[in-house]
């Protein structure tokens, strides 16, 4: 009795504590700017009356920054603690423990006393969930609960664990996030967020990296091949500094070397012209990427030209991606998700250019809710929106346009009647089958049009399409499997004058199919394969007349197709933890297809009209030309320790379509060619060398490549080469061999309030004319340097965060001017004065320095509210320097005289209003 007396006392006591505890109000109100974290406790137990636990030691460099209006204490703690590694737990008294990595239990645990409904006493400390191949549409949502993977009891030997990586806010799938055990058990998520990871049997932590994320640790006890899928959930940033773990160290472990991978937080925290986060800009501050000059279209890396560069947009090929004279991305950066640029080291999957890849993917849309964002900016307005559509399928949509030609009327007056325009829409649908199947549908569109003081309209466009299948086979095979098509075309229409109204244009469209696999054995070996196929058409060009009063003659050049077929194979081998390899082998076959004339000119004579022997007729579907060969793709790592590691790699490829234009930069009437019997691929290899060190616990990022390339059968042109309208355009271009080497240096600091990097580029690109092939040599046969070679360039990115709401952002770049011919005297020849040039590219314009500073200031950061507002306000080109862009030369009462062109003379201010919801 007494026994029973003392619990019914116990009993009565608790019950008497929850219900006084219910009737008590644990509400916080105030408006906190950067406080300790000592004073809020301090003034928090005043204003409730209630009484905090702690060892100040632990919590003395936490600030609070915020403002609670009538909040639980609870959800207020939450906020405030999210970031760090305190718990907090309150009692039934209204007492308060904070402790560090381990949370107090204050309650007794479910089933403490069993009763006719209860069961067992439950183990408070793990909770067991089966997770194996049975019970696949359970996610990992809990760093609290461990997980059992497969069947049976762990015993010795490995298993194979696959899942897909989501941001747990909005169902997304995370791309290059690493999953690893430890150094020997490591892997990272495809495009896809899809992982395969060996493991040994038995029990341990799952640890999964990624940029933006909280770091997450899952409990997992192994029997046997499973599937773990994981939602992790955003990171908020603190204003201390983020300590990076020793862990994270991608860019000294991975064996790929030259590869740079910017995520769009940053992108949009670079200054850029009139404000609107440009991708391409972004890229142009990496080490080894450079650009011709001031709002330039396109970009070279590591001594290639603009066209070599593989620009990729969820797989589909971009030709030009620019808009508005090339003072933007054609990339709307609201919808953009994941990039990533390889300068060596290009995996054996891509192939057809011979500089570097561009590989730029798209999100696929918040799978949990209806979300969106807009943006209004000086001279362009975007809009972005979404969700799901149903249980399994998600859409994105993003679209940009401009009004910029009140702009244009602040030009001088023989400018004043210019006008400028374009838009690009983009649209996404991603659609779950199953946990085993994913079906993506992407489109894009992008239009430009302009005039420059005349009624001659200039036009370009790309339009893409494909659709996407993801197949996983089982744990250790998965697959993808993509069709689409691709089209660029440009027109340049003149209705001034009705008798010589004319219309001319190009058009470009490609036709493929590909699919690529991953096979996972186990630890040690890992193997991807493919094969794609590519159908090229070419309209070369056309003129003709507009209007029925021109008198125009119909002028057509015979289209083109080619068709250009590869298979690769991949293997990458980590024998042990600190060596690892990656080789790979990519066989392409190119055929130039019929119907076509074709010229052919006498062997080992220069391809001049004069030497023209004979022209073939060859008919549709004709096999005319056939190209092909092997490219080899290795690298290899050695891990000196878990932070320092020296790589080399070597590449080769091959590119069967030529860009053809006499100016430094893409433009919207640049021609492309195809490869025929007269203009042969271009054929590259590089090495590569590079040392990799991580400092102060691997916060600071420090890299050094060094590489050497060769080109051949690049194309240069012969001076007052025309390229528009030309049925025999081999015969105005010169075949060339190239050399390109160069030094990057690298120093990053990816977090913390000052982040940002510093790169130097030290690179050459020379050429020389080939063999026989040109009349009269350049140079005399001699290396001259390329229109777009810069030795020296220097760039600093930082971003300061001042605190949660206000950041500031600083961008400098200095590179050495690009070369120019330069006339140098004058002689009297058949009765009149000519002008005497130097050798070509013997001299350079003024090198170019320019400074950028942007300021974004943000709204509040309550979660609970319809829509959230930012403002970027700065300054481009904020020292007013005078760049020169060219240099051009005119005969003036028989003088020559020269000029220099600059885009931008001073400094031009800008301003973004943003809003999310």
């Amino acid at each position: 009795m007494r026994k029973l007396a003392q619990l019914l006392i116990f009993l009565f006591a608790l019950l008497f504590s929850c219900a006084a505890q219910e009737k008590r109000s644990f509400n916080v109100s105030g408006d906190f700017l950067q406080v300790p974290l000592t004073d809020f406790l301090a003034q928090t137990e005043k204003q409730l009356n209630i009484v905090f636990y702690y060892e100040k030691s632990q919590i003395d460099s936490v600030l609070v920054t915020g403002t609670f209006n009538n909040e639980p204490l609870q959800q207020v703690l939450t906020k405030i603690f999210k970031d760090t590694d305190l718990q907090f737990a309150i009692d039934n008294q209204g007492r308060v423990f904070i402790s560090k990595g381990i949370k107090l239990v204050t309650t007794l645990a479910p089933g403490f006393f069993p009763g006719k409904d209860q069961s067992p006493v439950a183990d408070t400390k793990n909770k067991i969930v089966e997770f194996g191949l049975q019970n696949q549409k359970q996610k990992a949502v809990s760093v609290n609960k461990l997980y059992e993977i497969g069947k049976g009891s762990p015993s010795k030997g490995n298993a194979t664990i696959t899942g897909i990586v989501r941001n747990a806010k909005t169902g997304e799938v995370l791309a290059n996030a690493s999953v690893f055990v430890s150094s020997t058990y490591a892997t990272m998520t495809d495009a896809y967020g899809y992982y395969s990871l060996s493991v040994p049997l038995g029990k341990y932590s799952l640890n999964i990296l990624a940029i933006g994320m909280q770091d997450t640790q899952l409990q997992l006890i192994v029997y046997g091949d499973g599937r773990m899928d994981a939602d992790i959930p955003e990171r908020v940033t603190t204003l201390k500094e983020v300590v990076v773990s020793a862990r994270k160290t991608n860019n000294v472990m991975q064996t790929q070397m030259g590869i740079d991978r910017i995520s769009i937080a940053n992108i949009k925290r670079i200054p850029s012209l009139f404000g609107e986060a440009d991708l391409l800009r972004a890229v142009t501050t990496l080490p080894g990427v450079k650009t011709v000059g001031e709002a330039s279209t396109g970009f070279n890396v590591r001594g290639g030209s603009a066209d070599q560069n593989l620009i990729l947009f969820n797989g589909s090929t971009i030709y030009n991606p620019s808009h508005f004279f090339g003072m933007f991305s054609a990339f709307n950066p609201e919808v953009v998700k994941d990039i990533e640029l390889y300068k060596s080291s290009v995996p054996a999957k891509f192939g057809g250019r011979l500089s570097s890849v561009l590989d730029i993917t798209s999100r696929e849309g918040n799978k949990k809710k209806v979300t969106g964002s807009a943006g209004i900016g000086a001279i362009t307005s975007r809009v972005q929106v979404e969700g799901p559509i149903g249980s399994k399928t998600s859409f994105i949509f993003g679209g940009r346009t401009t009004y910029a030609n009140w702009l244009l009327t602040l030009l001088p007056d023989e400018y004043k009647n210019s006008k400028a325009s374009f838009q690009d829409i983009n649209i996404g649908i991603s659609h779950s089958l199953d946990s085993s199947n994913q079906i993506y549908f992407n489109g894009y569109y992008s239009n430009d049009r302009f005039s420059l003081n005349s009624d001659t309209v200039y036009g370009y466009s790309n339009r893409n399409i494909n659709i996407k299948w993801k197949k996983s086979f089982n744990t250790r095979m998965s697959a993808v499997f993509m069709a689409g098509a691709d089209e660029y075309q440009y027109s340049v229409l003149s209705d001034e004058n009705p008798v010589n109204a004319f219309a001319l244009r190009f058009k470009i469209r490609q036709f493929y199919a590909r699919a690529d696999f991953s096979y996972y054995k186990n630890q040690y070996h890992s193997f991807e394969f493919g094969v794609s196929s590519l159908l090229y058409k070419l309209n070369p060009g056309s003129f003709t007349p507009r209007g029925d009063s021109s008198s125009v003659i119909v002028d057509k050049i015979a289209a083109e197709q080619a068709l250009e077929n590869g298979v690769y194979v991949t293997h990458k081998f980590n024998p042990t933890n600190k060596l690892s390899f990656n080789t790979g082998l990519r066989f392409s076959l190119y055929h130039y297809l019929g119907a076509q004339n074709v010229n052919y000119y006498a062997a080992g004579l220069p391809i001049t009209p004069a030497n023209l022997v004979e022209t073939k007729t060859y008919k549709s579907g004709n096999f005319i030309k056939t190209y092909g060969g092997p490219e080899v793709r290795f690298s290899v790592r050695y891990a000196m320790t878990n932070d320092f590691s020296i790589k080399a790699s070597y590449n080769s490829l091959r590119q069967y379509i030529h860009m053809m234009s006499n100016t430094t930069a893409i433009a919207p009437t640049d021609v492309w060619k195809l490869s025929d019997p007269n203009i042969k691929p271009q054929i590259g290899d590089q090495v590569s060398f590079g040392v990799y060190k991580n400092l102060k616990s691997n916060t600071i990022e420090t890299s050094l490549e060094v590489y050497y390339k060769r080109i051949k059968n690049y194309l240069d042109y012969k001076p007052g080469a025309t390229l528009i309208m030309n049925h025999d355009i081999e015969t105005e271009v010169i075949k060339t061999t190239g050399k390109a080497y160069g030094v990057e240096l690298l120093i990053k600091k990816p977090a913390g309030k000052l982040n940002g990097w510093i790169s130097y580029t030290y690179s050459r690109i020379l050429l020389k004319t080939a063999g026989s092939d040109p009349s009269t040599p350049v140079n005399k046969g001699k290396y001259y340097p390329a229109n777009y070679d810069k030795p020296h360039d220097i760039t600093f990115m930082g971003t300061f965060r001042v605190n949660h709401r206000f950041s500031v952002s600083l961008n400098s770049t200095y590179s050495t001017g690009r070369p120019i011919t330069l006339p140098i005297g004058r002689y009297f020849y058949a009765g009149s004065y000519r002008v005497l040039y130097s050798d070509r590219n013997a001299y350079r314009i003024p090198d170019y320095f320019r400074t950028d500073l942007s300021m974004n200031i943000e709204g509040n950061h309550k979660e609970k509210q319809k829509t959230h507002n930012s403002w970027t306000i700065g300054f481009y080109n904020m020292l007013g320097r005078r760049n020169p862009f060219s240099v051009y030369f005119i005969s003036e009462n028989g003088h020559v005289n020269g000029y220099q062109l600059s885009i931008f003379g001073s400094v031009i201010p800008f301003i973004n209003y943003n809003i999310r919801f």
